[in-house]
């Protein structure tokens, strides 16, 4: 076999598991069937934590303030712990994603507001050292006054916990992320408003979580019409959304996303149902985020999503 005939047959080999498969894609081969872009080397479960806990504290705040501003004293307890407790983890994961401390820290030295990573990290650093101070401040019961302030600072915060993350994502060349960028902070801030009306609605007492129901409902409303509106418009890179294990995890968190916004009907008056909105709530937004990172992954795996999209544009930027 000649030289060129062996290229071929080694470029040949690699993809063909794609081509022709059930969604319909047309043929498509890679050069010796290698990845185009690299694929990104976060952990799992790491980063779907730190996606997780930052959105889930961010709305955490801001339902622990709009609480205390209309006397709900065990709502606010139970959005301040929540604030404290999600960031905190959420530092955590990023620290144990990063391997050493001194990462994190190296982030903080210097602020560019051009790099979603920068400001991200400057959002979260003073987010969670307030809702901690927030927090030790609601158990003890001292400094109520510096506490307010400080959970006022948090809130202000807050969207930006709810929101970077999308953002980071979307800023990388990651097909599945880069695709979406319009639709996926709408998804994230809906998740994150699921995340914290669940644990809401279970952790408070029926009497004082209407807020935090209402909340999980709008939140498992949104994350479901963002979804769909994400996945509509992604085009080719909404299979990688619909297929495969991220299609699996994704059609769950919809699912878990419906039974909470349903259980939210009745958790006023069932102590069980409140429950169950708590659980399907919480696991629903751990769902989507873990759906859409593995999405992306997934996307920066098969070069199909790099070039395929990038063909389709060509004639139009011409």
């Amino acid at each position: 076999m000649s030289i060129d005939g062996q290229h071929a047959e080694v470029a040949n080999t690699g993809r063909d598991e794609h081509a022709g498969n059930d969604s319909g894609r047309e043929p498509f081969r890679s050069y010796y069937g290698n990845p185009v872009i690299k694929e990104p080397t976060w952990k799992v479960p790491d980063v779907p934590a730190y996606l997780y806990l930052g959105g889930m504290a961010g709305a955490s705040a801001i339902m622990g303030v709009l609480a205390d501003a209309s006397g709900n004293g065990r709502l606010r307890r139970t959005g301040r712990l929540c604030a404290a407790v999600g960031s905190t983890a959420s530092v955590v994961a990023l620290i144990h994603d990063l391997g050493r401390p001194a990462r994190f820290l190296n982030m903080l030295r210097v602020f560019k507001p051009t790099s979603p990573l920068s400001v991200g990290s400057w959002i979260l650093a003073p987010f969670s050292g307030l809702t901690g101070a927030v927090a030790v401040a609601e158990l003890s019961g001292i400094a109520p006054l510096p506490a307010r302030l400080a959970a006022g600072g948090s809130a202000v915060l807050a969207p930006g916990m709810t929101t970077y993350t999308a953002v980071l994502l979307t800023d990388t060349a990651v097909p599945g992320w880069h695709e979406v960028y319009r639709e996926l902070p709408f998804v994230f801030a809906s998740s994150a408003l699921l995340g914290a009306g669940s644990l809401g609605t279970a952790l408070t007492p029926r009497s004082q979580s209407a807020p935090a129901r209402r909340m999980a409902a709008v939140g498992a409303a949104g994350e479901l019409a963002f979804g769909e509106l994400m996945e509509r418009r992604a085009g080719r890179i909404a299979e990688a959304y619909r297929t495969g294990r991220p299609g699996k995890v994704l059609r769950a968190a919809r699912a878990l996303s419906a039974v909470c916004a349903g259980a939210a009907l009745f958790a006023g008056r069932s102590r069980v149902a409140a429950w169950v909105a708590g659980l399907s709530g919480t696991a629903a937004s751990v769902a989507t985020r873990y759906g859409v990172f593995e999405a992306g992954r997934e996307t920066a795996r098969d070069p199909y999503y790099t070039v395929v999209p990038q063909r389709e544009r060509a004639p139009s930027r011409q």
